[in-house]
């Protein structure tokens, strides 16, 4: 008889071990939430980040602070983010670069975009420009290949880095058309810019975010878009799959959170995140930066990940990128 009191202590206090996460669940947030981006201030990124913050701080009621980590394509933020506590006060905004492209081409990453990270909420596609010096005589993707074939290894190209995003683009473009064009790496995009605005560089690809301010004013030429669909931002600038039927070539931005991160907490994080990317205010936004918004939710957004990495990895193989 006197062991059926120590039996009910016993049976209460595991029943109040297990119900904690689900307090601290009903119970988030309850301080300001840090999303760490891991590239610099006023990259597109960056930008986009702190456009959805606002909207996503009124909605959970608490204050979202960006904690930029640049550094290595991408690299810092991600490793930065999948060592932080798992529980849901530390959020990444990240992007195709560091999530899909790098493990194609990375010898070693510090990081597994797969098994590290517990997927959010995907956010925004990102079509890629295709822009050129302003003085380029091709004006269109037909006749930029009719040049790199007249004049193999004359036609070059600028990247962020080797093995970035519009890195493979373009190799995927080069590939497509069957055309050699000479790979020219920076340290990011804007003195890749500053180069193909100097005409040191022929062509290159990159975001609508970074690029329109430049093809508006006239320092460079859009020539094409990446995508399967014009964009609105540049109606009259035609698809590179309207010369290379099949071509896709799409950067996209969303969320994750650190893996093992309570189902609970991903659920109303992904919940509100997807809510944001949904109202007529962002959409809108997101149409001026020439991005397309793309709302989804924890689960689609983790296959959309397993998907991406696979196409992303093909891509550096063919072109055989690899860093060390």
């Amino acid at each position: 008889m006197r062991a059926y009191p120590l039996f009910r202590a016993t049976a209460l206090a595991a029943a109040t071990v297990f119900a904690l996460p689900a307090v601290a669940s009903d119970d988030f947030p309850n301080k300001p939430i840090r999303i760490i981006v891991g590239f610099p201030a006023g990259q597109g990124t960056d930008t986009i980040a702190r456009a959805v913050a606002p909207k996503l701080q009124a909605e959970l009621g608490q204050a979202l602070i960006v904690d930029n980590k640049p550094g290595a394509g991408g690299i810092l933020g991600q490793q930065a983010a999948a060592t932080a506590t798992p529980d849901g006060y530390s959020i990444l905004f990240t992007s195709a670069g560091p999530m899909a492209v790098n493990p194609g081409v990375y010898e070693k990453l510090p990081y597994d975009p797969v098994k590290d990270y517990a997927p959010l909420a995907g956010v925004i596609n990102v079509p890629l420009v295709l822009v050129a010096n302003a003085k380029l005589p091709a004006k269109d993707v037909k006749e930029l290949l009719a040049m790199a074939k007249a004049k193999p290894g004359e036609v070059n190209f600028g990247s962020s880095g080797n093995g970035v995003t519009n890195h493979l683009a373009m190799e995927m473009l080069a590939i497509a058309g069957g055309v050699k064009m000479v790979h020219v790496p920076y340290k990011g995009s804007p003195p890749a810019l500053t180069d193909l605005m100097a005409g040191r560089v022929s062509v290159m690809f990159d975001t609508p975010v970074a690029v329109l301010p430049m093809i508006k004013d006239g320092r460079v030429k859009a020539i094409a878009v990446s995508g399967t669909n014009r964009i609105a931002a540049l109606p009259d600038v035609p698809t590179v799959a309207e010369t290379l039927p099949g071509f896709s070539a799409v950067s996209w931005m969303g969320f994750v959170a650190p893996a093992k991160t309570p189902a609970p907490i991903v659920a109303k994080l992904s919940e509100a995140m997807v809510k944001v990317a949904k109202t007529p205010e962002m959409q809108k936004y997101f149409l001026a930066q020439g991005v397309e918004p793309m709302p989804m939710n924890a689960d689609q957004f983790g296959g959309f990940i397993k998907s991406e990495v696979a196409k992303w990895g093909k891509a550096a193989q063919a072109a055989g990128a690899k860093v060390d």
